[in-house]
């Protein structure tokens, strides 16, 4: 187990300077998007923990929260990781299906999602989904790579043999999906990238 541990973070810090070689520092950018989502209250949800760069920021700030993912591998990383850091107890891990998931109804008071809008087949049941566990006053945090940010992610792929898979759905269109719905939508961007915050028009 605890070679699982060291080799999973070697992996981890190699794929970070991977990144920082080429302009993306993840730790700066995940530090962008939770300092626009503040204040942060009540029930937190994590869309998508791929390999929990952000579950990992979050657990860091001092939250607790549950994640989830539909993939039992990359989910496997990110245990491993936040067990390294020593944040496993503040993380509650999940396997679910984002177009139909567990959860009860108005459940969480923020919803996070992470780049993880690009990879969506079907990202309007995804996005109705988190809207339907989302409570009244709560706040629905999406965010995702900018122009720049996809460029560099395909780098990065290209790089390790592989093809970046980008949907056709974009903040854009989710931002109109929203306002029609009668969300209130903040936004902010960094280099890399673009984040909308989304609230119930009560508030």
């Amino acid at each position: 187990m605890e070679e699982d541990l060291l080799a999973n973070h070697k992996r981890y810090l190699e794929r970070k300077a991977l990144y920082s070689s080429l302009g993306y520092d993840v730790d700066k950018e995940r530090a962008f998007i939770l300092d626009k989502a503040q204040p942060l209250y009540g029930d937190i949800l994590e869309a998508g923990t791929g390999k929990g760069h952000f579950a990992l920021e979050l657990a860091k700030a001092g939250y607790s929260f549950i994640t989830f993912d539909i993939s039992e591998t990359e989910q496997a990383f990110a245990k491993l990781n936040l067990r390294y850091f020593g944040f496993e107890k503040q993380v509650d891990f999940r396997i679910e299906n984002g177009e139909t998931l567990s959860f009860k109804d108005k459940s969480f008071d923020v919803v996070f999602s992470v780049n993880t809008l690009h990879h969506l087949t079907n990202p309007y049941k995804v996005i109705d989904e988190l809207l339907r566990v989302l409570s009244f006053k709560g706040k629905f945090v999406l965010s995702d790579f900018t122009q720049k940010g996809l460029a560099l992610m395909d780098k990065i792929h290209a790089s390790e043999g592989n093809k970046h898979e980008v949907g056709k759905t974009t903040l854009f269109d989710v931002e109109k999906y929203l306002t029609g719905k009668g969300f209130r939508v903040t936004k902010a961007s960094s280099k890399f990238q673009d984040v909308l915050i989304a609230y119930h028009q009560l508030i």
